[in-house]
């Protein structure tokens, strides 16, 4: 492991925090897992997410996001947590029952993470969604963030 001075920092805080954005991050844009019936309209969708972290309101982030008809008919697979990490073990369970999609995962490494989304899609052109995340080192809490994400579709794909 890199020390200080080499490039790369060690602030247990600042790694937690940035794990805990790029997670976010990673559970916004990820891919589908499938529920016959439940699907939304592929094409340009309008993605806003509001993200309070360590207490503090984060900038409101806008982006926009196209879905395949592969991925709009997979909302499970879509918007599913997917796992992009090393030296880490994780375990994680999803249900999809009537237009809502929820699942908790776990990560246990250097640094542990709980993370649960709650995602409602009330019709074919809206979702909107709550994902909390919360990071351990050595058993105390070094992250604690919550996002609030609506979906809106917004037309074709460019």
């Amino acid at each position: 492991m890199k020390g200080p001075g080499d490039g790369m920092n060690t602030n247990p805080r600042r790694m937690a925090a940035r794990l805990t954005a790029v997670t976010t991050a990673i559970f916004c844009l990820a891919g589908p897992a499938s529920a016959e019936g439940e699907r939304i309209d592929p094409g340009l969708w309008k993605v806003t997410t509001n993200l309070i972290m360590n207490g503090r309101q984060m900038p409101v982030e806008v982006k926009n996001r196209c879905l395949s008809p592969e991925q709009a008919g997979d909302l499970v697979k879509t918007f599913s947590p997917e796992v992009a990490s090393v030296n880490t073990e994780c375990k994680s369970d999803r249900s999809m029952q009537g237009g809502r999609l929820k699942w908790h995962m776990q990560c246990r490494g250097q640094i542990d993470i709980d993370v649960t989304g709650d995602f409602a899609f009330d019709s074919a052109a809206h979702y909107s969604a709550t994902i909390a995340t919360k990071a351990f080192m050595a058993g105390q809490k070094v992250a604690d963030s919550s996002a609030a994400i609506e979906g809106e579709h917004a037309g074709a794909c460019p």
